[in-house]
C-alpha cells in the first residue's frame, strides 16, 4: 500500500469543504475510526496515552496488533500550541516510513503494517498480561548485554541513514529480554536532502550524544562500559557518505 507523506484525499476534502470536526474524537470515536479504516476487527483497550498520540491494543482476525492514533488537536510539547489540522496524517505517514526503513535495516522495531490518515497499525509488543514495559520502568538482568543490543541497533539504523530523534529509556521497550525501539516520528534521515550535509551530521551527532548520555544515567549504577564520544564519532563517520567532515589528504 503506498504511503504518501501528503494528506489522504478524504482529509483534503474535509479540510477544503469545512467538514472537519475541531474536537478530539474521544475513545469511542477513535475506536470507530480504527474499525472503519479496516486496521482491526476488534479494539480491546487503550494501552498507552501521550501528548501526541494514543496507542490501542487491537485484534485483526484474532491476531494482536497495536494501533497508534495521532491526536488531531493535541498541544505540542513546547509552547502549548495546538497542531495544525493538516499535519495529522503527515505525522503518521512519516513514522510509517521511518519504521519501515528501520525494520528493513534489521533494527528491532515494531513491524509497521498499514497507515490510514492519522492511524498507524504495527506489531504488538507484549502478551495477554499487557504491553512490554519501557526500559525506564524496569531493571535488566544483564545490563552490558542489553546496552550492547541498544548500541547494535543504533548502528543498524545508521546503516540505513537513520538516527532516532529521541533516544532514551522512555523509547526503548524490554521485550523477551531484548531492546526494541519505539516512537519514530522525529527520526532524522541523514541520507536525505533538505539541509546541508554538514548540518545534518551535526544534528545527528547531537541527537546521539544526548541519547547515549541518557542511557549512561540509566545504567550509572550498573557495571557497564559506554564510551560516548568514540561511539558517536564512529556513527557519524559512517553517516558521512559525502565525506564532508573529513580533512582533505
Amino acid at each position: 500500500m503506498p504511503n504518501s507523506p501528503y494528506l489522504d484525499k478524504s482529509v483534503q476534502w474535509r479540510i477544503r469543504t469545512g467538514n472537519v470536526d475541531f474536537q478530539e474524537p474521544g475513545y469511542q470515536g477513535t475506536v470507530r475510526a480504527i474499525l472503519d479504516a479496516g486496521l482491526a476487527t476488534e479494539v480491546e483497550r487503550l494501552i498507552s496515552g501521550g501528548k501526541e498520540a494514543d496507542v490501542y491494543l487491537v485484534r485483526y482476525n484474532g491476531a494482536p496488533m497495536a494501533v497508534k492514533a495521532y491526536r488531531l488537536y493535541r498541544t505540542s510539547h513546547r509552547g502549548g500550541r495546538a497542531i495544525k489540522v493538516d499535519t495529522m496524517s503527515w505525522m503518521a505517514a512519516r513514522e510509517f516510513e521511518m519504521l519501515h526503513r528501520a525494520w528493513k535495516g534489521g533494527a528491532r522495531v515494531p513491524t509497521p503494517a498499514r497507515r490510514v490518515e492519522n492511524l498507524l497499525a504495527m506489531r504488538y509488543l507484549g502478551d495477554e498480561e499487557g504491553p512490554a514495559p519501557r526500559l525506564k520502568d524496569v531493571r535488566v538482568e544483564r545490563p552490558q548485554e542489553f546496552l550492547d543490543g541498544i548500541l547494535g541497533d543504533i548502528e543498524k539504523l545508521a546503516a540505513v541513514g537513520l538516527v532516532h530523534g529521541d533516544l532514551s529509556p522512555y523509547n526503548v521497550l524490554v521485550y523477551h529480554g531484548d531492546p526494541w525501539f519505539i516512537d519514530f516520528p522525529d527520526c532524522l534521515r541523514v541520507d536525505r536532502l533538505g539541509a546541508s550535509p554538514w548540518r545534518r551530521l551535526e544534528e545527528a551527532a547531537n541527537l546521539l550524544r544526548r541519547g547515549l548520555n541518557a542511557f549512561g544515567v540509566y545504567f550509572r549504577n550498573d557495571p557497564v562500559t559506554l564510551d560516548v564520544e568514540p561511539f558517536v564519532e564512529g556513527i557519524v563517520a559512517r553517516l558521512d557518505r559525502r565525506r564532508v567532515l573529513r580533512e582533505p589528504s
